[in-house]
């Protein structure tokens, strides 16, 4: 019985291309957070619908984090070039 332990080299799951894309999906999404966080009312007793609801938080943002989302899924799924 021989017993030798051979020893395979493994290939990186993803390339630096991935990593990137990831990157730049993480950075898209955490804009999208920071951009729904939005801002306060100058007065706390006072409720202000033009702030809490701005088409900032409720469009922009929203689609912004989806976007990120599609771009990391993106990321996964590419192919290395080598």
């Amino acid at each position: 019985m021989s017993d030798k332990k051979t020893s395979k080299t493994l290939e990186p799951l993803f390339g630096k291309d991935n990593y990137l894309w990831m990157v730049i999906g993480g950075a898209i999404i955490i804009l999208g957070m920071f951009l729904m966080s939005g801002g306060k009312n100058q007065d706390p007793h006072v409720f202000d619908y033009n702030v809490v609801y701005s088409f900032t938080r409720v469009t922009v943002a929203p689609i912004l984090i989806v976007g990120g989302l599609l771009v990391e899924v993106y990321a996964i799924f590419k192919k290395s070039k080598s």
